[in-house]
């Protein structure tokens, strides 16, 4: 028995209508689309088995190789068959001349063995086409991240600040906060679209951990479990007085993820010797943040946002900023870092239903990383909506 959510089916009939509408008024030779990857199946068939979704302008098929039972049981898609082996898709089509795939998705081994039943060349690329479709969410879509946020707002600003103690590991407290969100109803995993984005629990970082940076293109630093997992946390390195405490943990429902993360201060921040630095930069990441959601509203351009407050970043904090990298926000959904960022070269203008994580953040030498994070939807007129809670002043936690 299903216990979990479907993908309205009125949702799957509308995203298949529009991919087959900007396609066609893109490309209107086009003869079939390829979809193969877990996250693009499940946008467009509301399930995640092992399979080819084939398109054409007049038919759909999700042929499935397993589980074929389970796609029956949560997919409202129109056409899912069984398929043992690619072979049914020469016997069910004939060689298309003009094939779109997803190019980021696809290996090689992929590519040669759908092409050994259908040897079709050249294939073009439908990634982008299918990216923008995702940046603009339906009304579906942001009722899902909206109750993801609202876990994520009572989990971060309540819950977290009374796990910490004395003693208590960067990985355990990553570990209980990640508890606190699977209890009220999060799905437990976040996805990214980048080799390197490779994450469960999310991050937690102590103090001087939150200054490694790594291959991930992200501010936060982490020293992570071993050298072969740089994320959740380090089990050595234990919560004392006088740390800053980073928490980056996403939340989730029904395959969509918001973002949020907070700073803590563990203990009499006045002791510090660099109190009025840490004071100062969270001070401004929290302005900022709250700046750069203001600018975000139906219209903008993302490049003309990023340009014009990167600028306003104090000489003091310039080097640290973002801890190297170079973007204010970027988009979130099914995926946690889609496309568009903003960042230099996108010049598409943000549309109402676009949502976006806000992470200012700032690395202080010898101190961590302090700075606030979000995300917002862009409403049809005026300031971004919060969707994960509050921009907090910057909390000290005292036991």
């Amino acid at each position: 028995m299903l216990t979990h959510n479907q993908v309205p089916k009125q949702e799957l009939d509308h995203r298949l209508a529009a991919l087959r509408q900007t396609l066609s008024e893109k490309d209107p030779t086009w003869d079939m689309v390829l979809i193969h990857s877990k996250i693009n199946l499940y946008y467009l068939t509301g399930t995640m088995q092992d399979g080819v979704l084939v398109i054409t302008p007049d038919t759909a098929v999700f042929w499935v190789r397993r589980s074929f039972s389970r796609a029956q049981t949560e997919s409202l898609f129109g056409d899912l068959r069984p398929m043992r082996s690619f072979r049914v898709l020469q016997e069910a089509y004939p060689v298309p001349k003009k094939v779109y795939i997803e190019w980021k998705a696809a290996s090689l081994d992929w590519l040669n063995l759908i092409r050994k039943y259908l040897p079709f060349e050249p294939c073009h690329n439908i990634s982008p086409i299918l990216a923008d479709l995702r940046a603009q969410k339906s009304a579906y879509e942001l009722a899902c991240m909206r109750h993801a946020g609202a876990i994520h707002a009572e989990v971060l600003e309540q819950v977290a600040p009374t796990l910490l103690s004395e003693g208590i590991s960067e990985a355990v407290l990553c570990a209980d906060v990640h508890r606190a969100l699977l209890e009220r109803g999060s799905m437990g995993i976040s996805r990214f679209n980048q080799a390197f984005g490779e994450d469960v629990l999310g991050i937690c970082s102590f103090s001087e951990n939150g200054l490694y940076t790594g291959a991930f293109d992200g501010p936060d630093g982490i020293a992570g479990t071993c050298l072969a997992m740089p994320s959740i946390g380090d089990n050595n390195r234990l919560l004392r007085s006088g740390d800053l405490v980073l928490l980056d943990i996403p939340s989730g429902i029904d395959g969509y993820h918001t973002d949020k993360s907070v700073v803590f201060f563990y203990g009499d921040l006045d002791q510090h010797p660099k109190a009025d630095q840490i004071r100062r930069a969270y001070d401004f990441c929290a302005q900022f943040e709250q700046t750069v959601a203001e600018k975000m509203t139906a219209g903008a351009i993302p490049e003309e946002i990023f340009l014009e407050l990167w600028k306003t970043v104090p000489e003091e904090f310039a080097e640290g900023f973002m801890n190297g990298g170079k973007f204010l926000g970027h988009s979130i959904g099914l995926v946690m870092d889609e496309p568009p960022v903003l960042a230099r070269g996108f010049q598409a203008p943000l549309v109402s239903g676009m949502t976006f994580a806000v992470e200012p953040k700032i690395a202080l030498p010898g101190v961590g990383l302090v700075g606030t994070e979000n995300t917002y939807e862009v409403t049809p007129t005026g300031t971004a909506r919060a969707l994960t809670g509050h921009i907090l002043d910057l909390i000290c936690v005292k036991n």
